[in-house]
């Protein structure tokens, strides 16, 4: 401070005053707003300092309450400081002190500039600037921040040029507003959410059988579950597309599980004298009426009522806060979440001042509705993870259901599975990239991500196979969305055709570019595969009782329908042919008829599962005879065709369905139901053969060297192997021909085959040949074998060939090794629990062979080591059956009685029940002959069966007439 403003100090006292009564109540104002602004505005930098240190988001219900006091006294600060400065420095501007005159101004400005960077700083979050500007509101905000700083000090030069500073009582007012600022941020800790911890145990028991629970373990009112609309204001787009999505009409709102859940409930009610069991379906299709509490009254309407109507809501899926475990039946933590102020205002004006404290501070919205197990597997495992308990079906206390999550984890696509066939570039890690996959919008949440110019959401129409409910909606967009999703994820190929009617008779393949001759009055075998390409889990998953994926095979001669598998029979209600192939499982009840209505409560045993794994193949045969003097050339066509729900299932729910349903059903009494759902061809393939003896054959014009825009080039070698895996999965009855057509593939110059070789000898036992091809297919180089796979093989044979110190160090290589190649392309074997456990059992089998005294300690230590892996097994896939028998022994061997019951007790829960399928199996048999003859070991259908839909056999009789 220079001489001539100190020497003023003196005369400063003698000039009038600057500020008369008036403006001295204006000042305390002020003064007034300003502390308590100061404090708050302490508190809210605390805890952003707070956020900044530990990378984690600590708003709450209370620093939203606080940041709108910001707000607010900001807004009513701003009058009276403009009405005081501006008084205050006209007052003084003609002062001798032009130093206290020009620091006066100039406070005046950096306290504008806080006000006006305070009112930027919320526009920009409100219109989201950040997409558009990455940067822009990190520089307003710290411009904010620090302009209260500069006035702190020109306020300090202003004081110093003017009358004495009161420092005690300064001191004394800063240390009360750190006092207030501490007392503030301790209130602030007092947040009675606690997240990512599993809801307790006592409390309501409503939420069993369901595995759900709340948080607090209290129900969770209907109108906090059913906010979509308050969502929709700021999410317009995400809004849009759930609203048409499967998850929105997961509930009484949709008409086909309307009309089984209903089934359920009359069964439990009937049974059990309450509506206790039918809970086990609520936990994930009806959340809203489940946790209100509504789902248990006897006379829910399940019409009229809005619960009925609200299917999975945002809040439902994204209040979730902890994934209790990976067992599924809806195994989460919800809570009731807390909102900003004014969240259930009716109010507009307080809806748009709701509306804009969330998108000034997202922090706590983003926080509560937005947590990072989201975008796991782990959390679509919840719902997409069945298994049937006791008090549902009084047979069993569990019965595996549907299982998208380990068909996912243990597959080649997850990154995690290390026994696949195939391998993608790049490992899929959540269910997300493949059913929320990026779209355009301008809604508030959108993003510019992954290397994309534009702003993007994850879309919540969840596509994927659901082609049915908005068919039946009358919402023929989202059908085709449906469809277009569902292409290219599986391919059909017309392979090969033996000559004969046996699958060993002698076999052309592969069709193209080489194509045989034909000879009319010959039987023929036609050979078919299908892949599974783009597809994450089994082929096909869910409902897969209700489910229709068939083939559709046609057999044409100059125009004539000689053949047919899978067409459908308008006289039984569009019904698929019961003798087509179908990709499905054929579940029984205990009295061996087929599980149809979805009625999962008399689930008992199958009698096939023709599922496919995904990165993976099956072969289906077709019998044909070529009529006495037929000519010219047969051109047979392949489809493999999907419907959501087939004719049984649909004439279930028209039967019972009510008036005032949500869509009606019109059927004749005595007719079935006509199903005219869309089908969808997921692929096909088409071959045309010429037939000897007729001048005007025909070649196919497919070669190698040229594209057929109808059908995508595959490489023989792998044609070759998706038929070899085709037959390998169907177990030992097609191993020869397996072997075939690896030894094939291993011709073709690929590790495949041999690799694949090894599979077919272990499986048949044929050790010493599985070790050989091991080692060829190690040989190769150019691509090589992937290292994990072949330590897999490896450690199979070895522990076949008694070498168990081998075994384990293959089955660690392929659980721990971390190779560069592995980092790339994201995959990590350490969570194939089919692995792991083959390790733990070496490790018990070292243990067993130790029988001497001397090595009792030695013993012991294997005997640790393998229960070890077992349990780390269980971390995973907690009901695996394997890991509970062995944990069962070794805990009895090392003494641990209490672990070994309780290991035990779960294999006996967990186990399967052998002895269910005889008398319901033996009974299926005779009740379904299209179903007995698929579920043999070799079937080969026949495409000239009489009566068969789209067929008429005097077709063959006409052509025998007429040679």
């Amino acid at each position: 401070m220079d001489a001539s403003v100190l020497s003023s100090n003196s005369s400063v006292q003698k000039q009038r005053p600057a500020v008369g009564p008036r403006l001295r109540i204006l000042l305390a104002v002020v003064f007034s707003i300003l502390a308590v602004l100061g404090v708050n505005s302490a508190y809210l930098g605390t805890i952003t300092f707070i956020e900044w240190l530990t990378l984690d988001s600590w708003q709450s219900w209370f620093y939203q309450w606080m940041f709108l006091g910001h707000l607010i006294l900001g807004t009513v600060l701003l009058v009276p400081f403009i009405v005081f400065a501006t008084i205050h420095m006209a007052a003084t501007r003609h002062r001798k002190n032009r130093r206290a005159v020009r620091v006066g101004y100039a406070l005046f400005c950096a306290s504008v500039f806080v006000l006006l960077s305070g009112a930027l700083l919320v526009g920009l979050r409100i219109i989201n600037a950040e997409i558009l500007f990455p940067h822009s509101t990190k520089i307003v905000y710290w411009a904010h921040v620090g302009t209260p700083l500069v006035a702190c000090w020109l306020y300090w030069l202003h004081r110093l040029a003017g009358p004495r500073i009161r420092w005690r009582l300064g001191v004394g007012y800063l240390s009360v507003a750190a006092l207030t600022v501490l007392a503030i941020v301790i209130i602030h800790t007092q947040d009675p959410r606690r997240w990512h911890e599993k809801g307790p145990d006592q409390g309501a028991q409503y939420f069993e059988p369901s595995a759900a629970r709340t948080s607090t373990g209290n129900y969770i009112p209907a109108d906090t579950l059913m906010m979509d609309d308050y969502c929709r204001r700021c999410h317009a787009d995400t809004h849009a597309r759930w609203a048409g999505s499967a998850h929105h009409f997961s509930s009484f709102n949709n008409p086909l599980y309307l009309a089984s859940v209903r089934e359920t409930r009359n069964v439990s009610f009937q049974r059990d004298g309450d509506l206790q069991a039918a809970r086990w379906c609520a936990g994930c299709h009806d959340p809203v009426p489940f946790f209100s509490g509504a789902f248990d009254q006897v006379d829910y309407d399940d019409v009229n009522d809005l619960t009925a109507h609200a299917g999975i809501t945002c809040t439902a899926c994204h209040a979730i806060t902890h994934v209790n475990s990976t067992q599924g039946n809806g195994d989460y933590t919800i809570e009731e979440p807390l909102h900003y102020p004014f969240a259930k205002s009716n109010n507009k004006w307080l809806q748009w001042v709701n509306a804009q404290l969330v998108k000034a501070k997202p922090g706590m919205h983003r926080k509560t509705f937005l947590k990072e197990f989201h975008s796991s597997a782990e959390f679509c495992s919840v719902c997409h993870k069945v298994s049937i308990p006791g008090e549902l079906n009084h047979y069993k206390d569990f019965l595996r259901g549907q299982n998208h999550y380990d068909s996912f984890l243990l597959s080649g696509v997850s990154g995690h599975g290390a026994r696949s066939f195939y391998y993608p570039s790049k490992a899929s890690t959540s269910c997300n990239s493949c059913h929320m996959p990026l779209t355009h919008s301008e809604d508030f949440g959108a993003r510019i991500r992954d290397f994309l110019t534009y702003p993007t959401i994850h879309d919540h129409l969840f596509p994927g196979a659901n082609t049915g409910i908005p068919s039946l909606l009358g919402r023929p967009d989202l059908v085709k969305d449906h469809q277009e999703f569902l292409q290219e994820i599986t391919r059909v190929d017309v392979f090969g055709i033996r000559t004969g009617s046996a699958n060993d008779d002698p076999l052309t393949a592969p069709l193209r570019p080489t194509i045989p001759s034909l000879k009319s009055g010959q039987d023929y075998v036609l050979e078919t595969v299908i892949r599974t390409l783009a597809l994450g889990h089994h082929l096909t998953q869910g409902t897969t009782d209700s489910n229709e994926i068939w083939l559709d095979v046609e057999v044409d001669n100059n125009g004539q329908t000689i053949g047919r598998s899978g067409a459908l029979d308008p006289d039984q209600g569009n019904a698929v042919d019961p003798w087509a192939h179908y990709i499905n499982v054929f579940m029984l009840d205990r009295n061996g008829k087929r599980i149809d209505r979805r009625n999962v409560q008399d689930i008992f045993v199958p009698l096939y599962n023709h599922q496919i794994p995904p990165g993976a193949a099956w072969t289906v045969h077709y019998g044909l005879t070529i009529p006495e003097g037929m000519t010219g050339s047969l051109t047979i066509r392949v489809k493999l065709q999907y419907r959501k729900f087939d004719s049984a299932f649909l004439d279930f729910v028209a039967t019972t369905s009510r008036p005032g349903d949500p869509i009606q059903f019109k059927k004749k009494e005595d007719a079935p139901y006509s199903n005219h759902l869309p089908i969808t061809t997921l692929a096909e393939d088409t071959i045309t053969f010429p037939i000897l003896g007729d001048a005007n054959t025909v070649s196919d014009s497919y070669t190698e060297n040229e594209t057929d825009p109808k059908r995508t080039y595959i490489d023989s070698w792998e044609r070759w192997n998706d038929f070899g895996i085709g037959l390998l999965l169907k177990g030992k009855a097609e191993l020869r021909q397996a072997e075939e057509a690896f030894h094939q593939v291993e011709a073709l110059g690929r590790f495949d085959g041999p690799l694949n070789l090894a599979r077919v000898y272990l499986a048949e036992g044929r050790i010493d040949e599985a070790a050989d091809a091991l080692n060829r297919a190690e040989s190769y180089r150019s691509p090589a074998a992937p290292s994990w796979t072949l330590a897999w093989l490896s450690g199979r044979v070895s522990r076949q060939q008694g070498n168990l110190e081998q075994a384990e160090t293959n089955f660690r290589s392929v659980l721990e090794d971390q190779t560069s190649e592995m980092r790339a392309r994201g995959f990590d074997f350490s969570l194939d629990y089919e692995v792991r456990n083959l390790l733990a059992l070496t490790l018990y089998d070292r243990a067993r062979r130790l029988r001497s005294p001397s090595v009792l300690q030695e013993k012991q230590q294997l005997l640790q080591h393998a229960a070890h892996e077992f349990e780390k097994t269980i971390t995973v896939d907690s009901e695996n059956v394997m890991a509970h028998y062995n944990l069962s022994r070794i805990y009895s061997e090392l003494g641990n009685e209490d672990a070994a019951i309780y290991h035990r007790e779960l294999h006996e829960k967990y186990k399967r029940d052998d002895n269910a399928a005889d008398r319901a199996v033996q009974l299926a048999r005779e009740r379904y002959p299209a179903a007995n003859h698929a579920s043999e070991a070799i079937a080969i259908y026949p495409l000239q069966r009489e009566g068969a839909p789209g067929f008429s056999h005097s077709v063959i009789l006409e052509s025998d007439q007429g040679k």
